[in-house]
């Protein structure tokens, strides 16, 4: 289910209208004692299960750290978790249960852009923190040229991607003419291909034509076709693994030389098994990590003896995430919710798994993006930067 900006804020809006007499009946309920509850608002069925299942793997990898270690001041940690079924209005069923019911101090989560606004204003409403480990919209922390006080993230933002993206087509390659084609169901392909579109343009490039198609289309050919006729030196495709795997293939099958060029949605395995590794031949994405960066081997190995396989990059955010939980607890000394909330604001050169983080004056984490090129089969870091502080 798609909704608009204004429908999400609605559903929101109302359903924090019910849960506030619902906290405020349920007073008094503060569960045990010895233990600190946390949402866990995620996509463990739908079109994006696999980064809301991977995203909360991460995550539950860092507490069970914590709480192994002790937990915080005697305390464990204890997730308690929630399926929004990547639909926005189920994030914000999700997130009302977790408020009203479960009484959790702070949520983490959803994985995805949409997810996160559609929760933000139930959360606020209650002044229940929220850390959203994969959302890079700029919408998902400032709205209306305000941050929203009780929204975080662990991840970079969009127009970190879209500037990087922009800048290594128009240097690195040495592109000159762009086509994008976004997903039109996504606030975050939306956001990438706007921002993309006005760095390329300013570095001298030129976006010859745009394109649109939903999630969970099969046939991308139509668009493509069109988009071939530009003759462009790139094309930028910001969007999610299922849909990125079968436009490579496509454009491929219909004589696509050209590279492509994407964001941290094609960061899973599945991409290859749907568009085959010689389709994926030069192809670029922007992403949080590399996993031969020798930076990030400790969360990596850790991962691994979990979990028997190695993490994509939607777990390793996951996991900053729940790292910058554990870090704000501890600093806050307490369980308080705005305390917590307080405790995040400040969070600064916190190691996390993909690196050092701090965060900024809009809640965004400041922290390096690299670039990776899929080259016969296998990933090769090509760049590696991190922004200056606003």
């Amino acid at each position: 289910m798609n909704f608009s900006k204004k429908s999400l804020k609605l559903m929101s809006v109302l359903a924090g209208t019910m849960l506030m007499g619902s906290v405020f009946a349920g007073c008094g309920d503060e569960g045990n004692a010895d233990e600190i509850k946390v949402g866990a608002n995620f996509e463990r069925t739908g079109n994006v299960a696999n980064y809301g299942q991977a995203t909360l793997d991460g995550f539950n990898l860092a507490i069970k750290e914590i709480n192994e270690a002790g937990g915080i001041n005697g305390k464990k940690i204890k997730v308690v978790e929630a399926d929004n079924k990547s639909e926005a209005s189920e994030a914000v069923n999700a997130a009302t249960k977790l408020i009203s019911d479960d009484k959790v101090k702070v949520i983490v989560g959803p994985a995805v852009t949409a997810n996160v606004i559609a929760e933000s204003q139930v959360a606020t409403d209650n002044k229940v923190p929220v850390i959203a480990p994969d959302a890079t919209s700029p919408d998902v922390t400032v709205e209306n040229g305000k941050v929203k006080p009780f929204i975080f993230r662990s991840c970079f933002i969009d127009p970190q991607q879209g500037s990087v993206m922009a800048k290594f087509a128009a240097e690195q390659l040495k592109a000159k003419t762009a086509v994008i084609y976004v997903d039109n169901s996504s606030d975050y392909s939306k956001s990438l291909g706007k921002v993309f579109k006005e760095k390329f343009e300013a570095a001298g490039g030129k976006v010859l034509m745009e394109e649109a198609f939903l999630a969970k289309d099969q046939d991308f050919k139509a668009a493509l076709t069109k988009l071939k006729t530009a003759n462009a030196d790139v094309v930028f495709v910001p969007a999610y693994y299922e849909e990125v795997g079968k436009i490579v293939k496509q454009a491929r099958e219909l004589g696509f030389a050209q590279p492509f060029l994407g964001t941290d949605g094609w960061d899973d395995s599945k991409v290859a098994d749907i568009a085959g590794a010689d389709a994926l031949n030069k192809t670029y994405f922007s992403t949080h990590y590399s996993d031969k960066d020798a930076e990030v081997k400790g969360f990596i190995d850790a991962f691994t003896k979990e979990y028997g396989h190695a993490p994509n990059v939607f777990a390793a955010l996951g996991y900053d995430a729940g790292k910058m939980l554990v870090d704000a607890i501890k600093r806050a000394g307490s369980d308080d919710p705005e305390k917590i909330r307080e405790a995040l604001e400040q969070t600064k050169d916190l190691k996390v798994g993909t690196g050092i983080i701090t965060m900024d004056k809009n809640h965004n984490p400041i922290k390096q993006a690299v670039i990776l090129e899929n080259k016969n089969g296998d990933r090769v870091m090509v760049a590696k930067i991190m922004p200056d502080a606003e």
